[in-house]
């Protein structure tokens, strides 16, 4: 009776070579990675430049910084109403490049699936799209800034070309899940590739594509509230960079740190809502 091989670094001989286990080889690396980078944070550490530095007075400032910003919240510069007004902007920003970058990632998707087009097709979109993937938003941001000027334009369109980057990779993934018999079935009807998608890929993939739509829109969100200060876009974010830039304001600072993160609690409370509503078997399974 054979037993279980323990997940150990056991050497074996193999015509004369000594060999580690595929397995032990992947531990290897992982333990090797780690190894070297807590070698390096170590090193780095110790080649600071610590001249002046003064641990406790450094520690107690920190600590009065912190107690201003988080339990002494205020607003000094503007009022309630241009707060709820620049949460809305940011907010708009979101909406407008998740629901038009969903829109143009789920087109692009079907090409990029490779249960509905054909491989030279599927491999070319997503080239393209692990190009644009690999380029930081923030960077697309500052390029379409050159051609279209800082401000909510540029922020959108950065934004956006992510966001299609973005889905066009997931939208992808949830098609190719789907049972190659449904689709089989319906080509079997004399179906269309349309008649295929609107009848087989839709329903099947909606819960998925409604999911994976709604976390863009959260990481958008928390995008735009970046862009909003380093593309000039407004919101929100350009007044924390005002009040923490400028003012130099700890209290309005906590104040707005709070408000976005009232923000983000509540598109995940709705996110789990809509699920739970529409789409309560799925969540349950």
């Amino acid at each position: 009776m054979e037993t279980a091989a323990k997940p150990t670094y056991i050497k074996r001989k193999k015509n004369g070579r000594i060999s580690l286990k595929a397995g032990n080889k992947s531990e290897l690396v992982i333990r090797l990675t780690m190894i070297l980078l807590v070698t390096l944070t170590i090193i780095g550490f110790l080649l600071f430049d610590y001249t002046g530095l003064k641990i406790k007075e450094a520690i107690m400032e920190t600590a009065y910084n912190l107690k201003v910003m988080f339990f002494e919240p205020a607003l000094n510069h503007f009022t309630w109403a241009e707060a709820i007004y620049q949460v809305g902007v940011s907010l708009g920003l979101a909406v407008l490049s998740t629901v038009i970058g969903a829109v143009i990632a789920f087109f692009l998707s079907l090409i990029a699936a490779t249960n509905l087009s054909k491989e030279w097709i599927t491999n070319t979109v997503r080239i393209m799209v692990a190009f644009i993937r690999a380029v930081p938003t923030v960077l697309w941001v500052l390029i379409f800034a050159i051609a279209a000027g800082l401000g909510s334009e540029a922020a959108v369109l950065g934004m956006l070309f992510h966001s299609v980057a973005y889905l066009v990779k997931a939208f992808s993934e949830a098609i190719e899940e789907i049972d190659q018999g449904v689709l089989e079935a319906l080509k079997s009807t004399g179906s269309n590739w349309w008649h295929v998608v609107t009848h087989g890929v839709l329903p099947s993939t909606f819960t998925y594509l409604l999911s994976w739509t709604f976390l863009r829109f959260e990481i958008n969100f928390g995008v735009a509230v970046a862009m909003g200060a380093a593309a000039g876009a407004g919101g929100i974010g350009f007044e924390l960079f005002m009040a923490s830039g400028f003012y130099f304001d700890l209290s309005e600072v906590g104040f707005i740190t709070y408000a976005i993160l009232v923000i983000a609690i509540i598109l995940e409370v709705l996110s789990t809502q809509l699920k739970n509503r529409y789409f309560p078997t799925n969540v349950r399974s």
